[in-house]
């Protein structure tokens, strides 16, 4: 009996482990006072990826430019502006910010493989995640 909870503990296990490993790596995060350093820095371009609605709600990381996911034209119209935001260089540094940070990791994942190859995840977000408190509950600059 305890042969069969061990294997089935072993089998389920190995299971785990290779459905993480089949899952896509979205990329490299940023805590919200680093990604702020940056952007201070002027070592990388921060984004906003939420809605207006929700940029007049909240407010907007200091410095973050507002490019909405929902582009009008689709996911093409957003990777173009982001490349013109960017001078054109994909290989530019850029951080990625939406609300909790689940937004930004499916947008962090679409521009790698659109061929930018810095995006940053804020995955904390705005308002904080399990990732961390958040940028507006660590108390960084926000423009309303």
């Amino acid at each position: 009996m305890l042969m069969q909870r061990l294997t089935a503990a072993a089998v389920a296990a190995l299971m785990l482990l290779s459905i993480a490993a089949c899952a896509p790596d979205s990329g490299p995060t940023l805590a919200a006072p680093d990604a702020h350093a940056q952007v201070r820095a002027g070592a990388l371009t921060l984004i906003d990826i939420r809605r207006p609605d929700e940029w007049r709600q909240t407010g907007v990381a200091e410095d973050a430019l507002r490019i909405n996911m929902a582009h009008p034209q689709g996911m093409s119209g957003f990777v173009r502006q982001m490349t013109a935001e960017v001078g054109g260089d994909r290989n530019a540094p850029i951080g990625l910010i939406c609300r909790t940070g689940n937004r930004s990791t499916h947008m962090q994942q679409a521009l790698r493989e659109a061929g930018f190859t810095q995006v940053f995840n804020i995955k904390e977000g705005m308002a904080g995640s399990a990732a961390g408190p958040g940028w507006i509950k660590r108390g960084l600059p926000v423009q309303r």
